[in-house]
């Protein structure tokens, strides 16, 4: 059983929770059905997609009453030019937030990472209120631990929040959460945090994102599917509660979730909601 403190922590987290989906055809369908209008979802950007998709839903769930980020990923924009457009493009939807990672593509322009992005961002006027960069708790598959904490501290004068990656140990992501504020970062974090996907759905929705694409997110995601695959590997609610010393602590500054729904946005939020229900009982 929760305590009084950790069962409010752990509510206050899900009422502050924001939907990550993938910009696939019937992907707008789910958020309009599921989700109520001015909850936040974000949009990725799938190179075998190109970023017009991420512009186009981001553009349409806008004007449905969503507040919607997109994700800008770096490698997939030409330069500062397009980033310029792009901006006015997003402004003129009423986006005011973006997440700008540097994405898995092979770079088609200047940018070879977030970074480059976000100075230019600065360069034109620093035109979005809010500006979230990827936090990493797990080893990066292809980068080295000194270098994401590194940019990161480099980013941290762009940045206005942190979206930490995937993670299903609660003592991995505590212990990150105070390693960041310890070396002086004090931005804003939004724990990330998978939601209780299904594994055929998930093998399903990494089919659809292109076979090049699917193999990177297969390798990326790897521990994602070794723990759905093993029955009670994977428990979100679990995680959440055991991490909840460290989140509920007002010095940590752990702002809320970003739930990757991997499209499974009807069972997302059926389970975020089940979890408000159960513990403001």
């Amino acid at each position: 059983m929760l305590t009084r403190t950790r069962s409010d922590v752990v509510r206050r987290l899900l009422d502050n929770a924001r939907f990550e989906v993938l910009p696939t055809a019937r992907v707008e369908e789910a958020v309009v059905t599921h989700l109520a209008p001015g909850r936040t979802v974000t949009v990725t950007a799938s190179p075998s997609q190109g970023l017009e998709a991420t512009l186009a839903l981001t553009e349409r769930l806008a004007a449905r009453g969503y507040d919607v980020v997109p994700h800008l990923a770096a490698r997939m924009i030409a330069g500062r030019s397009e980033l310029a457009e792009i901006a006015d493009r997003l402004l003129g939807s009423g986006v005011t937030t973006v997440f700008v990672p540097g994405g898995d593509a092979d770079p088609v322009g200047p940018y070879a990472g977030a970074l480059d992005l976000l100075d230019d961002l600065a360069s034109i006027g620093n035109p979005f209120a809010e500006v979230g960069i990827t936090g990493y708790p797990e080893s990066h598959p292809t980068i080295h631990d000194d270098v994401t904490v590194q940019t990161m501290w480099d980013k941290r004068r762009h940045a206005t929040q942190i979206v930490s990656n995937l993670t299903f140990d609660p003592r991995v992501l505590g212990s990150w959460v105070r390693r960041v504020r310890a070396r002086g970062v004090t931005t804003p974090i939004l724990v990330g945090l998978p939601g209780p996907v299904d594994r055929t759905k998930l093998l399903t929705m990494a089919t659809k994102i292109g076979v090049g694409e699917s193999t990177k997110f297969l390798a990326k995601n790897r521990r994602v599917f070794a723990r759905i695959a093993v029955p009670g590997g994977y428990d979100p609610m679990r995680l959440l509660t055991r991490a909840a010393g460290v989140l509920g602590d007002d010095r940590m500054h752990v702002r809320g979730l970003h739930l990757f729904t991997f499209n499974q946005v009807a069972e997302t939020e059926a389970w975020r909601r089940e979890q408000l229900a159960r513990w403001e009982r």
